[in-house]
């Protein structure tokens, strides 16, 4: 008599625990919007998708919190972006990593460009995300490791979701493409709050003239040497604007426009992080026809 309580409560333990390990196990975790957007696009209802990093965040400074480092580790899939991109909630991907949880470092699989010259000591380029063909690579990789890694999603489902999705990246390519070439040739000259554009640069004839921080991080900071080469750079090169990212403070960038002793506009973009709800880019697809509109406005005028 006595065993068949025990038995019972052995179950509803079992129970218990299985339904903890494919609760948490069956979601993902996301460390940046921009590609918590691409997994949710992938994912639909399928499984839950928790994002770490919130709207108008700085990827490269980004924290979570102790509970929010729980989560990483009992994830079903931990999507992040790699490259060196999340340097403050990385050691948290890591020990995710080591504890067993599939990962998966999207930088890693969009064959990433290096920076030019010096910078960085000609490391890998994680701001991908500003190339749509490169998206497009990510959301084929996400989907596959979503169908591989996560309990319980329905893959005939996952991979429509991501079919359709591909459309609308598809789109906006040829949409940027067509807006790109309003601006002259001649005219096709950035420079950024620091180096985040050099994919952008790449598939759509554009030349990175420079940053006010002449890194591919928001951590770094300019030297005045550093800020008077650039506003000489800037009078030869007769560069128009200046893109200062829309969650970042655009000080420097107003001093660089002073210094440069031109009339130059200092206009902000998108650059690493969705914005809430409402903030001009709530999306990535939104994101990306805001930033291509203000970089027609800022470099098109006559």
């Amino acid at each position: 008599m006595r065993a068949r309580p025990l038995a019972l409560v052995l179950a509803l333990l079992l129970a218990l625990t299985g339904c903890t390990a494919s609760g948490s196990g069956g979601g993902v975790v996301v460390t940046t919007n921009i590609l918590g957007d691409l997994t949710r696009e992938v994912v639909g209802d399928e499984a839950p998708v928790t994002v770490l990093m919130k709207p108008n965040a700085d990827p490269h400074s980004f924290a979570i919190s102790a509970q929010e480092a729980a989560m990483l580790e009992q994830a079903g899939l931990v999507v992040h972006n790699g490259l060196g991109l999340e340097e403050g909630v990385q050691r948290n991907v890591d020990a995710a990593a080591e504890a067993g949880v599939p990962t998966l470092a999207v930088g890693d699989e969009v064959d990433p460009i290096r920076y030019r010259g010096d910078e960085q000591d000609g490391a890998s380029d994680p701001h991908f995300w500003t190339d749509p063909a490169r998206v497009r690579t990510a959301v084929e990789v996400i989907t596959e490791r979503v169908v591989r890694d996560v309990e319980g999603v329905d893959e005939a489902a996952v991979r429509a979701n991501a079919a359709a999705y591909l459309e609308r990246v598809d789109e906006l390519d040829r949409w940027m493409t067509e807006r790109f070439a309003e601006i002259p040739e001649q005219r096709r000259k950035l420079v950024t709050n620091h180096h985040v554009f050099g994919y952008l640069a790449q598939r759509y004839g554009f030349e990175v003239v420079g940053a006010v921080v002449p890194s591919g991080t928001t951590l770094a900071s300019p030297s005045p040497s550093d800020l008077s080469d650039l506003a000489g750079t800037i009078r030869e090169a007769g560069v128009g604007a200046i893109f200062a990212d829309s969650s970042q403070p655009d000080r420097l960038a107003r001093v660089l426009a002073d210094q440069a002793g031109v009339d130059v506009d200092v206009l902000a973009l998108f650059s690493e992080s969705l914005s809430e709800a409402g903030g001009g880019a709530p999306t990535y697809l939104d994101m990306m026809r805001a930033n291509t509109d203000t970089i027609v406005t800022g470099l098109g005028r006559t």
